[in-house]
């Protein structure tokens, strides 16, 4: 647990990177936008392999017995989380997490400003419905806890960033978007679709067994 522990510390203090102005600024004045996005994106995806690392080889301590509605849960909400965070990554958004610059925010931005937040905590709590033991809790918990407070966060920057013309980009609900023009699709959506379907045929055919152990089709049985 000692090792879990750590390795989610790294990968929370690497992420809070983004949320403090000087050291961004910093970063991308001395690499450049694009280095210094995909040095981060490289060094995030090693940190997240860490925790993942460390979470398998932590004891495993049950709290709640494995169910098949859980694994429906987890069938539903890991693909459509991992929609979300991919569409939110290459889509031009202002106001949240991307890896993508641009005029014009995507039509993901349509449904919620903050699609990598919203995908985050799905994939982090559908995955806890079926992992009822102490190392899922933590791991999977504190990621999705984690990704719940960055919609504040990412809000007040934004708000500070865009002072007046904020209202206008907002709507009243919370956390969403403005969706009076309709969601409609683009490309980077189409490509997010097309990724979340390849991707969850391959762990589904046995993709996820060989990868951690666990296959979501047999968690159905139970």
């Amino acid at each position: 647990m000692i090792l879990l522990s750590l390795a989610l510390a790294i990968f929370l203090a690497l992420h809070s990177v983004p949320a403090i102005p000087a050291l961004r600024t910093g970063a991308i004045m001395v690499m450049g936008r694009r280095t210094y996005l995909a040095v981060y994106s490289l060094v995030s995806l090693l940190s997240l392999g860490f925790v993942f690392h460390a979470g398998l080889n932590t004891p495993y301590v049950e709290l709640w017995a494995p169910a098949g509605w859980q694994a429906a849960i987890t069938l539903v909400a890991a693909p459509i989380g991992l929609f979300l965070v991919l569409a939110g990554l290459i889509s031009p958004n202002p106001l949240s997490i991307t890896l993508r610059s641009g005029p014009v925010p995507g039509a993901i931005t349509r449904l919620t400003r903050h699609p990598v937040l919203w995908g985050f905590t799905l994939w982090a709590f559908g995955h806890l419905a079926i992992n009822g033991d102490l190392r899922s809790l933590v791991l999977f918990g504190g990621l999705g806890l984690f990704s719940l407070a960055g919609f504040p966060m990412l809000d007040r920057r934004a708000k500070k960033r865009f002072g007046p013309v904020w209202p206008a980009m907002t709507d009243t609900a919370p956390l969403l978007a403005r969706t009076t023009t309709g969601l409609g699709f683009d490309r980077p959506m189409w490509i997010a679709i097309a990724l979340t379907i390849a991707t969850t045929i391959a762990l589904l055919a046995g993709g996820h067994a060989a990868l951690f152990g666990a296959d979501p089709l047999t968690a159905l049985a139970y």
